[in-house]
């Protein structure tokens, strides 16, 4: 099993303004299947990084569009369903005009290359934000969740800085201390590396 990584720019778009972002792309898998987590900007990139592993499925961490715009061409390239939490629905229907082939659900588990995908629902950045945290590696994507030096932002429409917090503290920092952190965008941490911090995020309140 190993983790496939790249990084692609494109733009992000939400409550009139846009700007320019570099994305993270993360691929798990073995060297005969995969999962591909978030999809931005262009499909070209990613399948790359797949190469000709079967894809289970592609796992958006939520619907900001930097994140879930090249969803559905990666899924029908693929064959694999696009997962996202129902909560992010209103976001996804603002890129795409069909709807997400499954729905995430907190708990729920995914299989690949013989270890397990959790999904952990963690609100905050947007209502449907998810983790996913594969125990058997040590490793957790926390998409816009939790980033190196603190929470993700909750400036724009359908975000809320208290309820990611709180998101943080009882589904992310509760994991060993040791668990690799990969982000949506930036460089990767730790769960120890963060956790000391929480204090100082509630004070600065962003």
């Amino acid at each position: 099993m190993r983790v496939d990584h790249g990084v692609a720019s494109g733009t992000f778009s939400l409550d009139g303004g846009t700007w320019d972002v570099e994305n993270n792309l993360w691929v798990l898998g073995d060297d005969d299947e995969c999962v591909v987590v978030d999809a931005p900007h262009d499909a070209a990139p990613i399948l790359a990084l797949v190469g000709d592993r079967r894809v289970v499925a592609v796992l958006c961490t939520h619907a900001h569009d930097d994140h879930v715009t090249a969803a559905v061409a990666l899924a029908e390239a693929t064959g694999a369903p696009a997962y996202l939490h129902p909560a992010d629905r209103m976001l996804w229907d603002r890129v795409h005009s069909r709807p997400p082939d499954g729905e995430l659900t907190d708990g729920q588990r995914f299989r690949v290359g013989g270890v397990e995908v959790e999904v952990r629902h963690t609100p905050g950045h947007s209502p449907g934000s998810c983790c996913f945290h594969v125990p058997a590696l040590g490793v957790v994507f926390t998409g816009d969740t939790l980033f190196q030096g603190g929470p993700g932002a909750t400036g724009r429409s359908f975000s809320d800085f208290g309820t990611i917090v709180q998101s943080i503290q009882d589904r992310l920092l509760s994991l060993p201390p040791e668990t690799v952190v990969h982000t949506g965008h930036g460089d990767s941490t730790t769960i120890g590396a963060e956790a000391p911090h929480l204090r100082e995020w509630l004070d600065r309140g962003h």
